[in-house]
């Protein structure tokens, strides 16, 4: 799936759903809130961030926040050295996994199911947030 395809999905099947583009990211936020996206689609390399080489031919990275038992079932070995420069692999983000994000660069097969059930997830941890923000 190409990152205009997930883009696409995104927009598609989930429900105020808001977007901004910066540093060569794609942030997707539910609401009008934008402080804490549930999904950044990544396709190039920036002066922040370069870990991934995302400036190869055709890679991107999609970043999404899951829940702290997604993402301790995921990564329960802390003593696993990660590449992020590998395709296809689920990847604690190398920057905010202590706030549950997780990582891939260029999901398919199974891995993509299983990264559009985590989008899903996502979105909805964003949908409780800004209800629980904006309903208190």
């Amino acid at each position: 799936m190409l990152p205009e395809q997930i883009e696409k999905y995104i927009v598609e099947h989930f429900a105020n759903v808001t977007t901004s583009e910066n540093y060569g990211y794609k942030f997707f936020f539910y609401g009008d809130d934008q402080r804490i996206p549930f999904v950044t689609l990544a396709t190039t390399d920036n002066e922040h961030d370069s870990i991934s080489n995302l400036n190869r031919p055709g890679v991107f990275r999609i970043n999404l926040g899951v829940t702290k038992a997604t993402f301790s079932s995921l990564f329960n070995d802390t003593s696993t050295t990660w590449d992020f420069k590998t395709l296809n692999t689920i990847m604690p983000h190398p920057d905010y996994a202590a706030q549950h994000f997780v990582c891939v660069l260029n999901p398919e097969g199974q891995i993509l199911d299983q990264t559009l059930e985590m989008i899903d997830e996502g979105y909805n941890i964003a949908k409780k947030r800004f209800d629980r923000i904006n309903n208190s």
